[in-house]
Formats: structure tokens, C-alpha cells, sequence
């Protein structure tokens, strides 16, 4: 019995040594960004380097957010994820309604292709995308960007239709006795349960779109229009120069910018477990 319990114990050590030192890479990139966000632009091409900053420069922060152009990438950064973040809600719901409460012939189909959709890699369709949206007028503005979202990501209505699935067809049955139609069903019975699958798709919608780089660098020229991925983590340089970049305040702006999504993680964590969960109970 001791020699198991040794055994036992000593695979334990084993497997938390072994979580302690992928923990140690994984929050190391983490680590490095936010000394390199206290030094100076000498001291971080300093060798050997430094791991902590001996006279570490917090002014660094200060100078990125009192940069004229931050404002407005910020401005433009959040037009893009309310913009997404509605669209996305009220098509990806409103698809996966149908697809999981109603009986109609080639529903499953249906389904299928929106899934198959998936598969498809974005790099293959921005040709496409770009052409069309160059003929309507819209390069070099928001609505390449925010319109798409409200024809439904197959994501998005995949966790909606699955979600939908866990509600018991008995309360549509009940509200119709009560002479909902199917839009009341869905507004009055369907939306309020289904608050954390919302809150999840929302949450991962806001993120998506905080972090985006590549279509807002294919759609978007103006400086005016950037979001902060492309226009602030771009735009900081050496005085004096044009093409120097001041890595110190790249690394604090990149500090910046990590705080929003895991604040909103943090905060939304128990609906993001919920939703993501939920969804995958039922096929």
C-alpha cells in the first residue's frame, strides 16, 4: 500500500513539474514584453539582457497614451467591435433559429453546408471579397469589415443551433397555445434563456475583432480609419526618424492592448464555459 502511494505520488511530481515548466514558457513571451515596456530603446538591445529593467521607465505607458493618433484608433477599434459584435448576434441567432427549433425537409443540408463552410481558409476568399467590395465603393472604409457580419459566421451559428438544441421544444409548443408566432418564440422564450450562449458569442466576437489585423490591412489606407492593431502598434518611431521604430513603446502599447480581453475574460468567464459547454451537448 506505501509503495503505491509513493508510486502515486511521485507520477503526481512528475506531471506538476512537467505543468510548471510549460507554464514558465508559456507566460515567458508575457514576461518579456512587459520588461522590454520599462527600458529604454538602448537598454533593450542591451547584451546580455536585462530581465528586469534596474531604473524600470513607467513614462513609457504615459507617452503611448498621450500620443495624439491613440484616440482615434481606439474610436475606430470599437466601431468595429460593436459593429461586428451586433451583427454577428442578431444574423448567427436568427440562422441557427430555424436550423434548431423548426422541422422543414434539407434543414440538415443546410446545416452541413454552413458547416462545410468552415473549412474554407480566409486567405482564399480576400481576392474575391476585395474585387467586389472595390466595385461597390467601399474600399477604404468600415463596411467591408462590419457588413459581412451580419449575413452569420458558420462559428457563431454552429454554437447558436447547438445551444437552441438544449432548450426543450415543449416551451415553443406552450408559448404557440398561448398564441406566440415563431418571431415571439424566439424574442420572448428563446433569447432570454440563451443569455450565456449571447454573452459567449459576443465576448468572442469583441475579442476577435480587438486583436484583427489581416482585413483591416487589406480594406482600410486612410490613418484616420486604422484600428489599434494596425495604426498604434505601428506608429510608434524614433524622434528624429521616419523608419526607426521605438521598440520600448511598441512593447507598452502591446501591454496596453492585452488588458481589455482579459479583463473581459475574466469578467464573462462563467457565461463562456456555460455557452461553450451547453453547446456541445447535443448533436
Amino acid at each position: 500500500m506505501n509503495n503505491n502511494r509513493r508510486k502515486i505520488n511521485k507520477n503526481k511530481m512528475i506531471q506538476y513539474l512537467i505543468l510548471i515548466v510549460v507554464a514558465i514558457f508559456m507566460i515567458f513571451p508575457i514576461f518579456w514584453i512587459f520588461s522590454n515596456s520599462l527600458k529604454t530603446l538602448t537598454g533593450i538591445s542591451k547584451f546580455p539582457p536585462e530581465f528586469l529593467p534596474s531604473n524600470p521607465k513607467f513614462e513609457n505607458y504615459v507617452e503611448v497614451l498621450k500620443n495624439s493618433n491613440t484616440l482615434i484608433y481606439l474610436r475606430n477599434t470599437l466601431i468595429l467591435i460593436i459593429g461586428n459584435t451586433v451583427g454577428t448576434l442578431i444574423s448567427s441567432s436568427l440562422v441557427a433559429y430555424p436550423l434548431a427549433r423548426m422541422n422543414f425537409r434539407g434543414r440538415n443540408l443546410i446545416f452541413a453546408i454552413i458547416l462545410a463552410t468552415m473549412m474554407v481558409p480566409t486567405v482564399t476568399t480576400i481576392i474575391p471579397q476585395f474585387i467586389i467590395f472595390r466595385e461597390l465603393g467601399w474600399l477604404n472604409s468600415f463596411l467591408p469589415l462590419i457588413v459581412p457580419s451580419f449575413f452569420a459566421y458558420p462559428y457563431n451559428v454552429f454554437l447558436f443551433r447547438q445551444f437552441f438544441l438544449t432548450i426543450p421544444k415543449s416551451l415553443d409548443e406552450s408559448a404557440m397555445i398561448d398564441g406566440c408566432n415563431r418571431w415571439q418564440i424566439f424574442i420572448k422564450v428563446l433569447v432570454p434563456i440563451a443569455k450565456p450562449i449571447f454573452i459567449t458569442v459576443g465576448v468572442l466576437s469583441a475579442i476577435y475583432w480587438w486583436n484583427e489585423l489581416f482585413t483591416p490591412l487589406i480594406f482600410i489606407d486612410s490613418e484616420n480609419l486604422k484600428p489599434l492593431t494596425i495604426g498604434a502598434l505601428s506608429s510608434f518611431k524614433v524622434p528624429g526618424t521616419t523608419n526607426m521604430t521605438a521598440w520600448n513603446l511598441q512593447m507598452a502599447m502591446a501591454v496596453i492592448m492585452a488588458i481589455p480581453p482579459m479583463i473581459l475574460y475574466l469578467v464573462a468567464n462563467k457565461y463562456l464555459v456555460e455557452g461553450i459547454k451547453t453547446s456541445g451537448l447535443k448533436d
